[in-house]
């Protein structure tokens, strides 16, 4: 297992990273997503132990590693021979496509036939054979990046780390990876922990989505995720802040900038308003509603902010929900997370 303890970790200074505790079980399936900034690819980086984090320790298999490298079984690198990342841009070795594929494998002392039919077969299932004898000036971003993967399944790693894999694919390529990775993880024990700016992807491949905001693990995934100013003061400790063309009351003696959450499976779904007693009630129309797990529906409604609600499917039915249609969200100020 690969863990974080205790982490915080500062670039000049500034804070970009604070979590208490972050794991990556054998086999676990994870997407992390979240906005620009929100320290998605530091996480990658001191998952894949390339970074060193400012405070805090990182575990490997229960041992932790030492910052000076040292992590009892071998130095930095021998730890991460079973670790791999696959970043967001990544940096091609000079030579060919093959020239990539092999290096990992020839290091680790592979014998020349091994070599070639593991490359033949990495190459052939991400779509990359045809590039096998190009240089990296003749590749595109998409490209790269399917070569950057496969040269990472390739050494067989117990946990791959994938920072935007699919954002310079088409939805071909990307479903084409998916599915290579799918099929990787039934061949044989691997964990994958994945950041995604795309929530629909994320949703539907990943056994666990957690979202990221300022550094921190937000409580709810990051449709209703929203920065803002509070202001001092309020009634006991109820706020109202202005959040796009509404304002959204919440419980909190915080003041001063801030991350609003707002549950998605808080919100209560209606086609009109109905008698409550939440503080937040917003009228709107349907924009979307995606099927993410079997019995549930994720309905995207415009009322005067984009806000996301979880509903089963027999309740979609029943309020004839379909983009286009009105809708009321409600939920209490209680419900709405702050930090």
């Amino acid at each position: 297992m690969l863990e974080l303890r205790g982490v915080r970790h500062r670039y000049g200074g500034r804070l970009v990273l604070d979590l208490e505790r972050f794991t990556v079980a054998p086999g676990a399936l994870i997407a992390i997503v979240g906005p620009n900034g929100s320290g998605k690819s530091t996480l990658l980086r001191l998952l894949a132990l390339l970074e060193r984090p400012s405070e805090g320790e990182v575990l490997l298999d229960g041992m932790a590693v030492a910052r000076g490298g040292a992590g009892g079984g071998g130095g930095p690198a021998a730890l991460r021979h079973g670790v791999t990342l696959v970043e967001q841009r990544p940096v091609l070795l000079r030579g060919t496509v093959r020239d990539n594929l092999e290096f990992g494998l020839r290091v680790r002392g592979t014998r020349r036939t091994e070599v070639n039919r593991v490359i033949e077969n990495v190459a052939a299932r991400l779509g990359v054979a045809p590039l096998l004898g190009r240089r990296r000036h003749e590749l595109s971003d998409g490209e790269v990046q399917r070569v950057a993967v496969a040269r990472a399944l390739a050494i067989e790693p117990h946990v791959l780390l994938l920072d935007e894999p699919a954002s310079s694919a088409d939805r071909a390529a990307a479903q084409t990876l998916y599915h290579v990775l799918e099929e990787e993880r039934a061949r044989r024990p691997l964990a994958i922990c994945l950041a995604s700016h795309q929530l629909e992807d994320a949703y539907r491949w990943a056994d666990d989505v957690r979202a990221l905001a300022d550094g921190r693990l937000s409580p709810v995934t990051p449709e209703n995720l929203f920065r803002v100013e509070l202001p001092a003061g309020g009634t006991g400790d109820l706020k109202h802040v202005r959040v796009g063309a509404v304002e959204i009351a919440a419980m909190t003696d915080k003041s001063g900038p801030a991350i609003l959450a707002v549950p998605p499976t808080d919100i209560l779904v209606s086609r009109e308003p109905v008698a409550s007693s939440a503080r937040n009630v917003f009228c709107g129309r349907v924009t979307r509603l995606v099927r993410h797990r079997p019995g549930t529906v994720h309905v995207t409604a415009d009322v005067g902010v984009d806000l996301v609600a979880v509903v089963t499917e027999e309740a979609a039915r029943d309020l004839q929900l379909a983009p286009g249609s009105p809708v009321a969200f409600a939920f209490k100020a209680s419900a709405v997370r702050v930090f």
